[in-house]
């Protein structure tokens, strides 16, 4: 009997053994990109001289090297008065510049000049309100009991102003994201709120007494609002109501080869910073 037993577990280990086959699977690889982090933001009541842009390329799934861009040729030209900006390469991803000169209502290009390829993008500075007022409530949110922010401030009279708000508490792993028109708030003054509601999990909780939020308020382009308008959605996930994941394209074209983009945006906004402390 012990004599049929040890056959029997002889035979089930190699029938195991046997079945561990090296399965080799394709993952698939898209197309190395550079990747451009191109925000020229100028904080009001600072003179926004000094400007960083950051290149990199984009990263296989299960690559772990540095894709920092190093030797690139990086410069902002304003198109009103012809005024070019170099970059200075600091040989880690990272291009800079302390003579930047903001200008509102001025049109930037941005050129790059990379592994032979040139790279250009266009946006336009435009000027940001006043925030007049900052307070909490717990009257106009989704949850009566949650406590939210309240940014103040008065639209411009001329149509067509475009924001962008970056709300960020220090716990957090990521900061909220929104974007607004003036299309029906057109020269009237404005009460935009920012409510943090409990997700299913518990991981983020609502605003509390002593959280710190930075404020970042944005003046911007139609073109980047858009383009925010569909990050923000995909950023929001994918579920029944959600929007279906697409490639989204920045405004950094290839004019080399058009069909090698880069990922990322350049932008140029005139903004305002808050740091609030939740009471």
């Amino acid at each position: 009997m012990k004599n049929y037993i040890k056959l029997f577990l002889a035979v089930f280990t190699i029938s195991i053994v046997s079945c561990e086959d090296v399965i080799d699977v394709d993952v698939q690889t898209d197309t190395l990109r550079l990747v451009v982090e191109a925000s020229l933001d100028w904080e009001k009541g600072t003179t926004g001289n000094e400007q960083t842009i950051t290149l990199r390329t984009s990263t296989p799934f299960f690559d772990t090297q540095s894709t920092e861009v190093v030797g690139a040729q990086v410069s902002v030209t304003n198109d009103v008065n012809g005024e070019v900006y170099l970059f200075t390469d600091q040989v880690d991803g990272t291009y800079t510049t302390d003579t930047f000169n903001p200008q509102l209502e001025a049109s930037y290009t941005l050129e790059i000049i990379y592994d032979g390829q040139t790279y250009t993008a266009n946006d336009t500075m435009n000027p940001v309100p006043d925030i007049t007022d900052i307070y909490q409530d717990t009257k106009d949110g989704f949850d009566d009991e949650a406590i939210e922010l309240h940014i103040v401030f008065t639209d411009f009279e001329e149509e067509g102003d475009n924001y962008f708000f970056k709300f960020e508490r220090a716990p957090d792993l990521l900061p909220t994201l929104e974007v607004g028109d003036d299309e029906f708030i057109n020269g009237n003054e404005v009460d935009w709120w920012y409510e943090i509601g409990d997700d299913e999990e518990g991981v983020i909780k609502p605003l509390a007494p002593g959280d710190v939020v930075d404020i970042n308020m944005h003046s911007i382009s139609r073109p980047y609002y858009n383009y925010m308008d569909i990050v923000i959605d995909q950023l929001g996930g994918v579920g029944i109501f959600e929007s279906t994941p697409v490639d989204v394209k920045g405004n950094c074209i290839n004019t080399t080869n058009p069909d090698n983009y880069a990922h990322g945006y350049f932008r140029v906004t005139q903004k305002n910073t808050v740091i609030y402390t939740v009471e």
